[in-house]
């Protein structure tokens, strides 16, 4: 703050000449050993847990895969043959729930079919295996065990409806699983079929595989809606979201503290500072806090503006997009200002962690929830990406429906900002209470003192539309 060649008696306010500190060199800087330590520490820190998050993340969901929830809807009414009433729909259900490579990664939920579609169109399950009416009939009539006259027409064909608005990666696990369980009970079907029509000494039909007589047809229930990235948009919106909030909090932090003075602004070569005024930590946070809710909203949208309006994305339901991702903006904002105040610098990195590398890592937006690692779900719980891309998706997909993810989305948030508010004000109230203020009193008599000596010892100018602190800088 003061020049070189002045220093200030704090008692008197003399001003007496003394000798310029020698320039430092870059060869005495690279000498010091935190120059080179700190970086590095931190870095690596920060680089370890980036790389266990993500690449844990994405290395082996089908391994991670546990309880994908697919819907199981039988329709098959069954038949009789030879005064045996036979459900051979049951039998496949029952061999798809019993069998341990489809069991121990797809959570089946037998339902009708009605439900299934209702669970995939709240978000609640990623595909359903549909097993038609007249299957059983189908099947019997295609190895010649009942009269074909007697038995719809057609190949005997499971569907397997997909749900790719829940995720396309979730989709693709869904039928990864489902498609191999499927086949191997078409040839437990087809075994047992052969051998019943051999003892009728009956033959299959032609067009009908006897060892693998089922077909199954694939088919979106519900395809993605146009210029929605494939069903990646909601993901793409929710992690923008969570930017407006975490970027707007850094450039507020460094904005207000420049204001009140604990903060320099350099622009090119020329750098200026305000002289610190006194202010406790609370009152700092509170404003910080009211900057980032009037901000943040204008953030998100610019966001929507050129995310709907300029790249033509689709959003049907855009003023309730820009009301939740400003919200969640919002909690975003003010739980980084508030790790800001309670640990300074660091706060950053924690903040960074928080909402940036572990969000991204357990959101469920690319590799779906199920097919995480154990503490990557567990994470999930209360990461913030994953409530907000809950919401978002809803949004985006489902029709703002409440039971899509919205009513979850809203209610974690809502849990988050209540979490924030209370971490901010109760570290700055602590430390205003102990007086570990950000500069002691006699410091900031000292800067101004020293400020005055600075420029020749008369007091300078107030600031238009300044805060009592005014500008002290190289010229």
């Amino acid at each position: 703050m003061s020049s070189p060649g002045r220093e200030v008696d704090s008692q008197r306010g003399d001003t007496t000449v003394i000798h310029a500190a020698p320039r430092l060199r870059a060869g005495d800087l690279l000498r010091v050993r935190a120059v080179w330590v700190t970086p590095l520490a931190v870095a690596s820190v920060l680089v370890f847990l980036m790389t266990l998050f993500y690449i844990g993340s994405v290395v082996n969901p089908v391994g991670h895969l546990s309880g994908l929830p697919v819907a199981l809807a039988d329709e098959d009414q069954g038949a009789t043959v030879l005064g045996q009433h036979v459900d051979i729909g049951a039998q496949v259900v029952s061999g798809l729930q019993h069998s341990t490579a489809v069991s121990s990664r797809l959570s089946l939920h037998a339902v009708s079919l009605a439900q299934a579609e209702s669970q995939m169109r709240s978000n609640d399950a990623y595909a359903t295996i549909v097993i038609p009416p007249g299957f059983t009939a189908s099947l019997l009539s295609a190895y010649g065990l009942t009269p074909a006259s007697t038995s719809p027409g057609g190949k005997p064909t499971v569907r397997l409806l997909t749900n790719p608005r829940s995720g396309s990666i979730g989709v693709e696990l869904a039928t990864g699983v489902a498609e191999p369980g499927l086949h191997a009970a078409s040839l437990e079907v087809g075994h047992q079929l052969t051998e019943e029509a051999a003892k009728l000494g009956r033959t299959p039909g032609a067009g009908v595989s006897a060892a693998n007589p089922l077909t199954v047809a694939t088919s979106a229930f519900d395809p993605v809606p146009p210029n929605s990235a494939l069903g990646l948009s909601a993901f793409y919106i929710s992690l923008l979201a969570i930017m407006c909030g975490f970027l707007g909090a850094i450039l507020i932090n460094t904005t207000v503290d420049a204001a009140l003075g604990y903060g320099t602004t350099e622009i090119g070569p020329k750098w200026s500072q305000r002289m610190p005024v006194a202010i406790s930590r609370w009152h700092t946070l509170l404003s910080k806090w009211v900057v980032a809710v009037v901000i943040v909203p204008v953030l998100t949208g610019v966001l929507l503006l050129v995310a709907v309006g300029l790249l033509h994305m689709d959003a049907p339901f855009v003023g309730e997009l820009w009301l939740f991702t400003s919200f969640a903006g919002i909690v975003v904002a003010l739980g980084t200002l508030a790790l800001f105040a309670g640990l300074g610098a660091l706060g950053q990195m924690i903040a960074l962690l928080i909402f940036v590398y572990l969000a991204l890592a357990s959101s469920g937006g690319t590799i779906p929830l199920e097919a995480l690692p154990s503490a990557l779900r567990f994470v999930a719980n209360f990461e913030p990406l994953r409530q907000i891309l809950d919401a978002v998706r809803a949004i985006l997909y489902f029709g703002a429906a409440g039971n899509a993810g919205l009513t979850r989305g809203l209610v974690m948030t809502t849990i988050g900002l209540v979490f924030w508010l209370v971490v901010g004000f109760a570290a700055t109230t602590w430390y205003d209470h102990k007086g570990l203020d950000r500069a002691p009193p006699e410091l900031l008599d000292y800067v101004h003192q020293s400020a005055l000596a600075y420029t020749g010892g008369a007091p300078a100018p107030e600031p238009a539309g300044g805060v009592g602190n005014p500008d002290v800088g190289n010229p």
